[in-house]
């Protein structure tokens, strides 16, 4: 498939590059800065901001769908604003682009952890990852009123971490996936293979799910 990738210099999204060339894809990675970006067989790295919808549309115009691995740094002051603002940018970007598929990474942080209580707001969430956390749970809930996109969102498992690819994981929806009492874990690896799973056999068209080994 023909793949527009954002955030492909980040965490998540250097593994999701890496899988999805492995697996013979044709990535157009959107950047501010191409020269971040290695060359690399199957890889086209196009200048774009995803805080841009006119850009985004642009770049991703043509493609068979569009993975958001987006956003801003955990070190961005302005954390809140700047994820919601660049998450709205890219669903409308990719809503003009005439693109209907759209696969977006987000956090933990909206999964139930109870009924009616989102790990979140839970009293030891870290407060140096609640920006993000609130800025990804008010996309997904603004997401999920999009009719136009075929979406998926992915939250992470509580715990995800660097480490090696082995192909396996298991599937969850809205709760967070434990290891017996201990939270679930992921490594990157792994996860970039459900994400790129998703892409070639959809299963949670507009649906959130999560995954964890």
């Amino acid at each position: 498939m023909q793949i527009a990738l954002i955030g492909a210099t980040g965490f998540v999204g250097s593994a999701v590059l890496a899988e999805l060339l492995q697996r013979g894809h044709q990535v157009a990675a959107l950047a501010r800065n191409p020269a971040k970006i290695a060359a690399q067989p199957g890889l086209t790295v196009v200048q774009a901001s995803a805080q841009d919808a006119a850009q985004v549309a642009a770049a991703v115009k043509g493609q068979d769908a569009v993975v958001s691995a987006y956003s801003p740094g955990w070190a961005e002051p302005d954390l809140y604003n700047q994820f919601l603002q660049g998450s709205r940018a890219i669903v409308q970007g990719v809503c003009q682009s005439g693109v209907r598929r759209l696969l977006v990474v987000g956090g933990a942080g909206s999964l139930f952890v109870a009924p009616d209580l989102q790990l979140v707001d839970t009293p030891n969430f870290p407060v140096e990852w609640k920006a993000g956390a609130l800025a990804a749970r008010d996309a997904l809930n603004e997401i999920r009123t999009v009719s136009a996109l075929d979406w998926t969102f992915l939250s992470p498992p509580i715990l995800l971490q660097p480490g090696e690819r082995t192909g396996q994981y298991r599937l969850g929806t809205d709760a967070p996936l434990m290891n017996g009492g201990q939270p679930g874990s992921i490594s990157v690896a792994d996860l970039a293979v459900a994400i790129v799973d998703e892409l070639e056999n959809p299963r949670h068209v507009q649906q959130r799910f999560t995954v964890a080994n």
